[in-house]
């Protein structure tokens, strides 16, 4: 599920292109478990919507996943009607792919994209949703001193797992230096943006998945669906309502395929960030996907970042800055926010939680 670069048409933060092959999504790991069936976020990546199941209650649990910009969506809604459940899911699915005329970077007619091509020149007239979304980057970018910043698109292609490529530092010298989310103006009132330096470029998918989960769950919501998870590539947004269901959510080992442990969600979102999604290795060093901005290279004060917070686009963001910030800085700024907690896993796979971090988590070291 920024402080990040692109690579080969995607966000550092593991935003991927309508063509990325699902091998590839299947990477991130972030779990599930439902009705005492554990579900891989990613489902098995398979592409199957299970069959409807009754719970205990005689409440039907339906689930439908579709891979959606690049990554596999899955919602799953607790209803006393299947054909209402079942619209509001498929209502909720069109709502995620109406997002993408907003935020995608390789969509040349995106709102995005015509920022970009505006850099340097002139403000462009946004809507009222691509407005917020760049607020509350903005917002994330100075509470964590920039260690989240949508701006690092300045950076483009430099970087490429795929191709294994590494930039030289020249190469990144350069890049930087365009490199600040402060050369963003934005004019809500007018509802303009304007990008200062000409060299600079915006990619938002340190967020996107986040944002089209929460608008996702907002269609839910007012179709009066009360009991759901919204997963989009393993950013979750949970509710529950007169099921009472406790969502247990498993929260991924950096190292191993078996999960670190399990947090309980009745409300709220969930999301990890990990140098385990994207990566490759070169004579023992492991080049992953997260890409610290005052350096240009990955952050390596962290394996592996899951942020809880109200909404989903917060958790996605947060996770990304956290994950750049370290333990240390991380863990002290979670502990400031109202209704955000935090579990950082260090490089030595040492744990490492705010206060209020679900104890249900087992914790400890995570190579134990």
């Amino acid at each position: 599920m920024s402080s990040t670069s692109q690579f080969d048409r995607s966000s550092a933060h593991g935003e991927t292109g309508p063509d990325t092959p699902l091998r590839w999504i299947c990477r991130r790991r972030l779990f599930v478990t439902v009705l005492g069936a554990a579900l891989c976020a990613l489902a098995a990546c398979s592409g199957d919507t299970p069959a409807p199941q009754r719970t205990a209650e005689g409440r039907i649990h339906l689930a439908v996943e579709r891979p959606l910009m690049g990554t596999l969506f899955r919602i799953d809604v607790i209803v006393d009607d299947e054909k209402t459940g079942r619209s509001s899911i498929d209502e909720a699915f069109r709502e995620v792919e109406n997002a993408e005329g907003l935020l995608s970077n390789w969509d040349e007619n995106s709102q995005i994209s015509e920022l970009n091509r505006a850099a340097g020149r002139q403000p462009v007239v946004v809507s009222h949703e691509l407005m917020t979304v760049l607020q509350r980057a903005r917002d994330v970018a100075v509470l964590t001193s920039g260690a989240f910043d949508i701006t690092f698109a300045s950076c483009g292609g430099l970087w490429s797992i795929r191709e294994r490529r590494i930039p030289s530092d020249d190469e990144l010298a350069a890049c930087l230096d365009h490199v600040d989310y402060r050369q963003v103006a934005l004019d809500p009132n007018q509802s303009a943006v304007f990008l200062a330096d000409p060299d600079a470029r915006l990619g938002i998918a340190g967020l996107a998945k986040g944002y089209r989960v929460d608008r996702a769950a907002r269609v839910l919501e007012r179709r009066g669906i009360t009991d759901y998870v919204v997963n989009g590539g393993g950013d979750m947004r949970v509710a529950t309502g007169a099921s009472g269901t406790r969502w247990p959510i498993k929260v991924a080992h950096p190292r191993r395929d078996a999960p670190l442990g399990t947090v309980e969600l009745t409300s709220g979102a969930i999301a990890t960030s990990g140098d385990y999604e994207w990566f490759f290795e070169e004579d023992g060093v492991r080049y992953h996907h997260i890409i610290d901005p005052v350096t240009g290279h990955p952050a390596r004060k962290t394996t592996s970042a899951t942020v809880i917070a109200s909404s989903a686009v917060d958790a996605d963001a947060l996770a990304t800055g956290l994950f750049v910030m370290g333990p240390e800085k991380g863990l002290a700024l979670a502990e400031r926010l109202p209704g955000v907690e935090a579990l950082l896993i260090a490089p030595d796979l040492s744990v490492h939680t705010t206060s209020g971090f679900p104890s249900v988590v087992v914790l400890g070291s995570a190579d134990s």
